[in-house]
């Protein structure tokens, strides 16, 4: 491969990324500077120029989103790469699970090598299980998992008590053993674990390459450290200015921390290719720093700021503003819809539905959020690790699914106590040895004669069938794809799973596709669009409610969902939220943009307060009411009737040059003000 024609396109500052070898570089990435590009590039240069195997290159990602990224660009640019030699290409946890799987001796620390990754969730379970069987006393359970996560990082000894005066350290030591007693892993065992191997058996890379370093958190550090031989060279990329998640423990002076830990090279790359510089100049009033940004593009467009009633009046407005942007040439793959909490969605969902506009939903929907396949996850665990008594005894005791005995009945046939082994858990106990054979989803169906077991009497049967097949399709399509047999590739499959989700009810967005996507802030990080509508930028939503120490974060979340955009700019508030703990009216992040690059579009809160006005309006109305109370009607008036695009049809209560109070069937009585209502007289 001619890796010239690669650094031909780079820039200075991409270049010089590419081409320092010293023993540790970090590089500043500005939104939009070519990140990515640069770190595909600097594989392709050590492989092709300096002869650095893949196999002696670690690749750490902070999502499985980006290292597959990463891995298509690589197997794009050169068809010779192998997968086996990409297997130290991943995220913190994807990696970690290779070297116990593959190289480290995982036995001493007590597992098999066929051990089973779980998610927090399921570490929970285990955790309130082992809480009732062993009576211990747990203050605060409503907040277990993070004080689990806090006691399991006190390593000496002499710091181990409880400020709470409870057994929160006799269960973490409990749960470790009961997790090994399993041969089950959870993501941060994942990471430890192979950091105590690390420290007797280095692998040494030649090269450690890092992606979105900002987002690391201190385990994560440690697993750099591990890694890291006397020759090995690091090179990582990141940009302070968008950690959004500290709250899964991130850090934001991690560059700084590798730069100091290990003598680290600074370079930057400074030009911004995606955006505006009307949008960049938006960008930058929320930067923490007050730093700058560079971009290479004109001006463009001024960022439009628009006053919408509610979520569903808005929905029906960029229904129509979608529509009217395709017909003029934008693809519909171009457009994105942001807003800050998932069930914000659900509004533009129906509308665009309505409206017949193609949409995708970000939406990260794991086997645990549909019960049929939560149970269907656990009947396999079990029947491939019969060490894992808590999925076995979930899987009978179920009241749901499976055979619904009592959790003591179940827990003696699991533990072999019992007198009659049930029907199911015979089947789960000669899995291995009776479906080694599997090449097709329906033996899989019909060996464990799911039908019997998920109710056909019930009005969930189909569904739950659907979804049972959907996910058998996609283990046996998995197994296939890895050429793997089939007993080895189930596990590999769970494991997988476990760590990156399965979306049976929907696919990931795919950007090719030709459809709006709605999307969280969060999940638009690393995405770009020419069109971006920001939606509720309320005090509530846009900040969040939070905390003052968690502000920071939020404006640089906003700042990520500003720098998506690459055209235009739509940012919107509502005067009536119809949300708990939202304000009315546009939130102080609009207002920290500079008006010479805002185009108003709508009557600004501060200028007329609608909510105000309406209370006014109501409280008057009330007292006008008071005075007619005694007043009797001359003539019956006719019954006014409305429609209204949410609640449906309704009928006109009171009504005068301001106000209407309508009364709808299934929501009761609403008021509105004339100006914002789009209500239809009948």
């Amino acid at each position: 491969m001619n890796y010239e024609k690669e650094l031909e396109r780079l820039n200075e500052y991409q270049k010089e990324a590419v081409l320092d070898e010293s023993d540790a570089c970090i590089v500043n990435a500005n939104v939009g500077s070519g990140k990515t590009t640069v770190l595909i590039s600097k594989i392709i240069y050590l492989h092709y120029a300096k002869n650095i195997s893949y196999k002696d290159m670690i690749v750490l990602t902070f999502t499985n989103k980006a290292a597959n990224e990463i891995k298509e660009r690589l197997m794009d640019s050169d068809h010779n790469i192998q997968m086996e030699e990409l297997q130290g290409f991943g995220t913190f946890h994807s990696v970690a699970l290779h070297l116990l799987k593959d190289i480290l001796p995982v036995e001493k620390m007590g597992y098999a090598k066929d051990f089973l990754v779980i998610d927090p969730e399921e570490e929970l379970d285990i955790a309130m299980r082992i809480i009732q069987e062993q009576k211990l006393l747990i203050k605060y359970k409503n907040r277990l998992k993070k004080r689990l996560e806090q006691a399991m990082s006190i390593q000496i000894e002499e710091q181990r008590i409880s400020p709470y005066n409870d057994d929160i350290f006799k269960l973490v030591q409990l749960l470790k053993e009961e997790k090994i007693r399993q041969n089950k892993m959870s993501f941060s065992d994942l990471l430890q674990n192979a950091n105590v191997l690390l420290e007797d058996y280095r692998i040494e890379p030649k090269w450690i390459i890092i992606d979105e370093v900002q987002d690391s958190d201190k385990l994560q550090l440690h697993f750099i450290d591990k890694l890291k031989g006397v020759h090995t060279r690091l090179f990582a990329v990141g940009d302070p200015n968008q950690v959004i998640y500290s709250w899964r423990g991130s850090t934001l002076n991690m560059v700084y921390t590798l730069k100091h830990k290990y003598g680290a090279r600074e370079l930057s790359l400074p030009i911004n290719y995606r955006s505006s510089s009307s949008i960049l100049e938006a960008a930058k009033c929320f930067l923490q720093d007050g730093g700058s940004l560079t971009g290479i593009r004109e001006p463009g467009s001024k960022i439009v700021v628009k006053n919408q009633y509610n979520p569903f009046n808005e929905a029906y407005y960029l229904a129509d503003k979608i529509l009217e942007l395709h017909k003029l040439g934008v693809p519909y793959n171009e457009i994105a819809v942001f807003y800050r909490l998932q069930n914000q969605s659900q509004a533009f969902e129906d509308v665009f539905l309505k409206n017949e506009l193609p949409y995708e939903v970000s939406l990260k929907k794991t086997i645990r959020d549909i019960p049929v396949l939560n149970w269907v996850i656990k009947l396999f665990r079990f029947s491939v690790n019969t060490n894992d008594s808590s999925s076995g005894i979930y899987v009978l005791s179920n009241k749901d699914y499976g055979e619904r005995i009592t959790e003591k009945e179940a827990g003696k046939i699991v533990k072999g106590q019992g007198l009659d082994k049930s029907e199911l858990f015979i089947k789960m106990q000669g899995f291995a040895s009776k479906c080694s054979e599997i090449t097709k989803s329906e033996e899989l169906y019909n060996y464990f004669q799911f039908d019997k077991y998920i109710r056909p009497t019930a009005s969930t049967y189909m569904e739950d069938k659907e979804s049972i097949c959907a996910l058998l399709d996609i283990i046996i399509k998995y197994v296939q794809e890895k050429q793997m047999p089939f007993l080895k590739g189930l596990p590999n499959f769970i494991n997988s799973s476990a760590l990156y989700g399965v979306n049976i009810l929907q696919k990931d967005i795919k950007s090719d596709t030709d459809s709006v996507k709605l999307m969280t802030l969060h999940a638009s990080k690393g995405l770009e669009f020419s069109h971006v509508f920001i939606t509720g930028v309320n005090y509530g939503l846009i900040p969040l409610h939070t905390r003052d120490m968690e502000e920071e974060e939020e404006r640089r979340l906003f700042f990520v969902g500003i720098t998506r955009a690459k055209d235009y700019l739509e940012l919107s508030y509502y005067t009536n939220p119809d949300y708990p703990r939202v304000m009315a009216g546009e939130s102080r992040y609009i207002n920290m943009i500079p008006t010479h690059l805002i185009q108003n579009d709508g009557v600004k809160s501060g200028a007329v307060n609608l909510q105000e006005l309406k209370k006014q309006i109501q409280e008057a109305k009330a007292e006008k009411d008071k005075e007619e109370v005694s007043v009797e009607p001359v003539n019956q008036v006719p019954i006014k009737q409305v429609k209204h695009k949410k609640y449906g049809i309704g009928k006109v209560l009171k009504e005068d040059d301001m106000m209407i109070e309508v009364e709808f069937e299934n929501y009761g009585v609403k008021g509105f003000i004339k100006a914002f209502s789009e209500l239809e007289f009948l």
